[in-house]
């Protein structure tokens, strides 16, 4: 059961609401120095503890169902700075540090992973997309 709405929203315990969503949470991660939004992704508790035991982002990976530790294969690695949590505790932002080149499994036409997953933006006239100019390099 969820604490009362003014426990939850303003009161000083962390008491985040996996259950409210399947035992996982959305956190979106943004670089520290720019305020550029660098991803999406889930957590769980496992790999929230992970994260906050080795300020090192580490996530619940939803098509794979297992823990999934930003970095470790592709060296780009995401150190956590800040963790903010929303009203309602059932969303998270974690504020990082970028290592290395980007945190995309997509690569530029110069085979460097993107520093985002958001290089892409709508164009309002057409409808298609467009590369955004300072992802692409």
């Amino acid at each position: 059961m969820s604490e009362p709405k003014p426990l939850l929203e303003e009161g000083t315990e962390l008491n985040l609401q996996f259950d409210k969503r399947g035992g996982v949470l959305p956190v979106a991660v943004q670089e520290s120095s720019t305020g550029n939004v660098l991803m999406i992704a889930s957590v769980n508790r496992e790999a929230l503890e992970y994260s906050l035991k080795n300020r090192q982002a580490a996530f619940w990976s939803t098509s794979r169902n297992e823990l999934w530790i930003k970095g470790l294969t592709s060296g780009n690695r995401l150190i956590l700075d800040q963790v903010l949590v929303d009203c309602d505790q059932d969303a998270l932002v974690y504020k990082v540090t970028l290592e290395g080149e980007g945190v995309c499994h997509t690569k530029n036409r110069n085979d460097i992973h993107r520093k985002a997953c958001f290089y892409r933006s709508v164009d309002f006239g057409s409808g298609m997309l467009k590369f955004v100019a300072n992802n692409e390099n």
